[in-house]
């Protein structure tokens, strides 16, 4: 049996999350699409779709006649239009997935900490940088502590949409936050790079990791780092290593830290193509985001087949 779900939001990122229940979920049925723009192509395409529409925005999805069906929402709008949404939402007793940087639920990044938020109401996916780059800092951290990380994602200047080019602050703000509650570093940065580069260029992250064990074992974390990039690869297929892992000795004053350390760099240098159900290879940042946040809408679903509310 399938669980009824809406998306809030008709932009890329929306139209993109729709397309890929409609194609790729056994145990999700698409229900309807709200907006706020009547004539966006995402809502156009929604209808072509046999999708129920709504311009009206969240008011507009729980006045629709089959809201009664919907069980969970995406939400692919704004960090700041998510604080509404979910309280409407909230208010009717719905999950939400939000794929905002807003961070009104706990940050969830599948292969990481997705078990650990199941019955959650509202759940955060972070950041398309932070979907990318934690599970790597996780996966340092599983070998050798992390004192310090820091990533640098570098997107498409056309990838990036009005919400995402509005939210630069909070995505900043909230992947540097899930480096460390979700990654496990002690202190986290991150860095986004819009590139304008034509034709547009691949969804790029640098991962850095200082480690105050100058003397961890560098077989181990190259290991761990491979196979956390097969286990995001089972649901981001276009998700992989640029390269071998790197390692650096290093002896210095870091800042963020406000001391000094003598240990190991381990920096990792990430490539991710999306898988081209709506948007081009090139968006793999909103390819990675919608493929998260589908992931973790059907392991919410399996849980509550099993009679355990989400």
């Amino acid at each position: 049996m399938s669980v009824g779900v809406a998306v809030i939001g008709s932009g890329n990122i929306g139209t993109d999350l729709m397309i890929k229940v409609l194609r790729l979920s056994e145990s999700l049925r698409m229900v309807a699409m709200a907006g706020i723009d009547p004539d966006s192509d995402g809502l156009a395409r929604a209808r072509q779709l046999g999708v129920a529409t709504t311009a009206g925005g969240v008011e507009g999805l729980v006045a629709l006649p089959g809201f009664a069906d919907v069980e969970l929402v995406f939400d692919a709008t704004s960090a700041g239009a998510h604080r509404q949404n979910d309280a409407v939402l909230r208010a009717h007793g719905r999950t939400v997935v939000d794929l905002t940087p807003a961070a009104i639920g706990p940050y969830v990044v599948p292969p990481v900490n997705l078990d650990e938020h199941l019955r959650e109401s509202n759940v955060n996916m972070v950041t398309c940088g932070g979907q990318a780059t934690v599970p790597i800092v996780h996966a340092v951290g599983r070998v050798t502590p992390v004192a310090y990380g820091e990533i640098v994602a570098s997107i498409a200047s056309r990838s990036a949409g009005p919400g995402t080019r509005a939210n630069i602050d909070e995505f900043t703000e909230t992947t540097a936050r899930a480096i460390e509650v979700v990654g496990g570093a002690e202190r986290g940065k991150a860095i986004i790079v819009l590139n304008p580069a034509e034709p547009p260029l691949l969804m790029r992250d640098t991962v850095y990791c200082l480690c105050p064990d100058a003397a961890a074992d560098r077989s181990a974390i190259a290991a761990s780092v491979a196979d956390m990039v097969a286990t995001v690869q089972e649901y981001v297929p276009g998700y992989r290593l640029k390269q071998d892992v790197q390692f650096d000795r290093v002896d210095t004053y870091v800042p963020a830290l406000r001391r000094h350390l003598d240990g190991l760099q381990v920096s990792v240098f990430l490539e991710v193509s999306g898988a081209g159900h709506h948007l081009p290879a090139y968006a793999g940042n909103l390819d990675i985001m919608t493929s998260a946040a589908l992931r973790t809408a059907e392991r919410m679903v399996a849980l509550r087949a099993k009679g355990v509310p989400a």
